[in-house]
């Protein structure tokens, strides 16, 4: 995970400005069933992490975004090097290259969304969080204030409180000064007066009106008897230091009382108010109570279909999908392949291959041409036998002249029934059925779950190997076979008997096509088995196709691999292999129908 240096020294570096920096690294990121897992350019700067294509295509502009503020982020249960983001309905499947760099994402992921999400001190302060949050609750405080006096809202009355408060502090700071200072003047005059006793002594009323204690301005008294003037303040009946006491007594009171009325009124309308809150309380409670029952349904109903695409529900050893859901996303993919090839131009582009070139000697072609032998063998001894009195045989389908047995098997969970059709089409031939099955001139004509093939290697003009990738079916992942193709005549070793026409297909190996991640390898082992059966016509006249009836065995083992369940892969075999050879003997007799008769 690569970062954006900044300049400056590690002293003057802000944390918030470190989390602003942009992290960028590169991750796999789930895109659809189809392209799966692609590496992506992933940056995260703040809150919000987005994705490029890649590092070199970052001024293009990124191809999304997420915020961080309300995601959750969980790391995978199973892979170690996979965390999922999710916001609402929004998932993010992502995978680092190694477990370390999975912690080390995550970690550096929810740092971001801490410090940088909703409620966080950060966030607040970045943005003015006491202009934010004082316009954020303005509207609740003035809510339902129509019914009330212009001027006279709860937080004019607040502000009035204030006010008041103030000019009560100020009264209380002056009357205590005053009610000070007449605590000292008293203190004063009571020393005074201990002085003027021990200093003078006691006089009768005459010699106190023959020495009068005061001048006629009355503001000195001089004491003659004494070696030592003293003055004596006089006007110690005024208020001290000027103070009104009465005037300021009654602007007290006034406060006072204007405090206990503001009170008074906001008490007033909290009590109004609590009615028209009341209501609101009711009516948030029950949209949450709608909200958590449509999360509820929604839940309930998610749980009984749920939202296909991620990785979770894709055919695997995890898979969140359960068989139910599981044949039902691969029949109505099936349906949809259907509903594509009725659309399609019935003309399609053929691949040429020429099948008469290039010889090959190399020991693998030997061995793959010794197998052949034995293949064909083993299918001219065993798939031809009568099923009737095999117990081991189920019927599982029947169509007028088609008939389609199953023996069921497994093998370590894995589903391997054979399967066995017989059929019989009127007007062509077993050489024809067989021609038209194993030339790959015409394998677009006919197939429609193959996605692409190519010849590997040609052992001879009557055998190939052929590499075929098969459509896929969501939510199974997709399948690929290597296999050699042949066909052959089996001449009849009785003359009253036909000759056999037969094409063997099974999975070989090959230096040239090893296994894919991508794609799961199946083997094969399938046979077209056909006999020409003719009814002589009456008389000299020619052979027509009136004439012909073409006995089909179609024998298939194939073992899948991977994981999908063994119901599903049942229920699909028993629909596909009917339409199969529906579609392709319709094809041999509308193909063949204005062309000569191949024997």
């Amino acid at each position: 995970m690569s970062d954006c240096s900044s300049s400056g020294s590690d002293e003057d570096l802000d944390p918030e400005s470190e989390l602003l920096d942009e992290l960028g690294g590169t991750l796999s990121k789930w895109t659809n069933y189809i392209h799966g897992w692609q590496d992506r350019w992933v940056v995260l700067k703040g809150n919000i992490l987005s994705y490029y294509r890649s590092a070199d295509e970052k001024e293009y502009g990124c191809r999304g975004s997420i915020c961080l503020s309300k995601a959750v982020i969980t790391p995978h249960e199973f892979d170690e090097c996979r965390f999922d983001i999710s916001v609402n309905d929004s998932v993010w499947y992502l995978r680092a290259e190694h477990p370390l760099l999975q912690q080390q994402w995550i970690d550096t992921i929810e740092l971001h969304k801490a410090e940088s999400g909703y409620g966080s001190e950060s966030s607040l302060r970045r943005n003015g969080s006491l202009l934010s949050l004082t316009s954020a609750t303005s509207g609740l405080s003035t809510t339902s204030t129509s019914s009330f006096k212009k001027g006279y809202g709860l937080r004019e009355k607040l502000a009035e409180m204030e006010t008041f408060r103030d000019i009560l502090c100020r009264q209380v700071d002056m009357l205590q000064k005053y009610f000070d200072n007449c605590t000292d003047i008293e203190s004063k005059d009571d020393i005074r007066r201990d002085k003027e006793a021990a200093v003078f002594p006691a006089v009768s009323d005459e010699e106190e009106e023959e020495f009068p204690t005061s001048r006629p301005d009355g503001d000195y008294l001089l004491d003659n008897n004494s070696s030592n003037e003293k003055l004596f303040l006089l006007d110690s009946l005024k208020d001290p230091i000027g103070i009104d006491f009465k005037g300021e007594a009654i602007t007290f009171k006034a406060t006072t009382a204007g405090t206990l009325s503001t009170l008074s009124h906001c008490i007033e309308i909290m009590v109004k108010r609590e009615e028209s809150w009341q209501r609101r309380l009711d009516k948030e409670i029950e949209r949450r109570r709608r909200a958590e029952d449509a999360y509820k349904a929604a839940l309930t109903e998610l749980k009984k279909k749920p939202l296909y695409g991620g990785p979770d529900y894709e055919e695997g050893p995890n898979s969140l999908i359960n068989e139910e859901e599981f044949f039902d996303a691969v029949e109505a993919a099936l349906d949809k392949h259907d509903q594509i090839e009725e659309q399609a131009e019935r003309c399609r582009v053929s691949q040429q291959i020429s099948l008469t070139s290039d010889k090959y000697s190399s020991t693998s072609t030997q061995k793959c041409l010794t197998k052949v032998e034995e293949m064909v063998h083993s299918h001219m001894t065993y798939s031809l036998q009568d099923v009737g009195g095999d117990a081991n045989w189920q019927l599982v389908v029947e169509e007028g002249d088609m008939k389609v047995y199953r023996r069921e098997a497994e093998e370590n969970g894995i589903v391997l029934d054979p399967l066995k059709a017989t059929h019989a089409v009127r007007g062509v031939t077993g050489h024809e059925v067989c021609h038209y099955f194993w030339d790959t001139i015409f394998r677009n004509d006919w197939e429609t779950t193959v996605e692409n093939f190519k010849v590997v290697e040609v052992l001879s003009d009557k055998a190939v190997i052929i590499h075929q990738t098969h459509k896929r079916v969501w939510p199974a992942t997709q399948r690929d076979v290597l296999y050699a193709s042949v066909i052959r005549k089996i001449f009849s070793t009785n003359e009253n008997d036909p000759d056999t026409w037969l094409v063997c297909n099974f999975s070989v190996d090959h230096d040239s096509y090893p296994p894919s991640a991508r794609c799961i390898r199946a083997k094969i082992n399938v046979a077209m088995i056909c006999q020409t059966l003719i009814s002589p016509p009456e008389g000299d006249k020619e052979i027509t196709r009136d004439n012909i009836l073409c006995k089909i065995t179609y024998v298939a083992n194939v073992n899948p691999g991977g994981w999908a369940p063994a119901s599903v892969l049942r229920a699909v075999a028993k629909r596909e292999y009917p339409k199969f050879l529906k579609r392709f003997t319709t094809y041999i007799q509308d193909k063949t129908s204005s062309e000569a008769i191949l024997f």
